[in-house]
């Protein structure tokens, strides 16, 4: 019974053989000469200016909360589409009642100002 799992322990093994020799080669290999280029701060362009652990406003989080409300609807909208013939009117009022409960979290979100930044 054990035998049957040698294939994935092999495999296995030459995976973590394989990272540990790419990461040390590059450890090794790389070179490192940082300056004051390489650590100043990236993308935004100036330094920072508060503290990297304050609170995010709550808006932030009804956006993250939006996006998957969408996301999840494109992604339940899609199969649903391509098998609505065979589904027929049980499937219809199932994605119909679904959406409802999607506009509804949209407009409590609408309403609590998640889309508007002051």
């Amino acid at each position: 019974m054990l035998f049957e799992y040698l294939p994935i322990l092999i495999f296995l093994l030459l995976a973590l053989a394989f990272a540990v020799v790419m990461l040390s080669a590059g450890f090794f290999f790389g070179g490192s000469n940082p300056d004051d280029e390489k650590n100043s701060p990236y993308e935004c362009g100036f330094e920072p200016f508060e503290d990297s652990r304050m609170k995010f406003d709550v808006r932030f989080y009804l956006v993250a909360i939006l996006f998957i409300i969408f996301d999840l609807e494109i992604a339940f909208l899609f199969p649903w589409a391509v098998v609505l013939d065979h589904i027929g009117y049980e499937g219809f009022l199932a994605m119909a009642i679904f959406l409802f409960i999607l506009l509804v979290g949209f407009i409590y979100e609408w309403k609590k100002g998640a889309l508007e930044w002051d």
